[in-house]
């Protein structure tokens, strides 16, 4: 089944670590990613570019259109992954072993496969 992480970093915890000790995060990931990959359940890991963000809402039939990512009590939106597991609970066991839980939150999603579900129409 595939799961998908969504990533935070609390600003509070990051900006209370030191030089060296953000460094070492950074490596654990990077040795985490790899592994994850090497065994088969890393799909994908993307970091979102926050600059460019919009958040896109109708209100009232409305468009609302907001320059930057929506607003998160979580922290910054850091990393997506796409994870293949087992099941939930080794979805739970390998984004406990993510490093930058350490740093924030990680929410876990299961994910639905719609594209199988698509009827696409051929005829021209």
């Amino acid at each position: 089944m595939i799961y998908l992480y969504l990533v935070y970093r609390d600003a509070g915890l990051w900006e209370g670590m030191g030089a060296d000790e953000r460094a070492a995060l950074d490596q654990a990931r990077l040795a985490n990613d790899q592994e994850l990959r090497r065994n088969g359940h890393l799909h994908a890991v993307e970091a979102p570019d926050s600059s460019g963000a919009l958040t896109i809402q109708l209100v009232d039939g409305a468009l609302s259109l907001g320059e930057g990512p929506a607003r998160s009590e979580r922290g910054a939106l850091i990393q997506l992954y796409l994870i293949d597991a087992r099941d939930l609970n080794e979805a739970i066991r390998l984004a406990a072993q993510l490093p930058q839980a350490r740093a924030g939150p990680v929410e876990l999603w299961p994910v639905r496969d719609l594209a199988s579900k698509l009827v696409l129409d051929t005829t021209p």
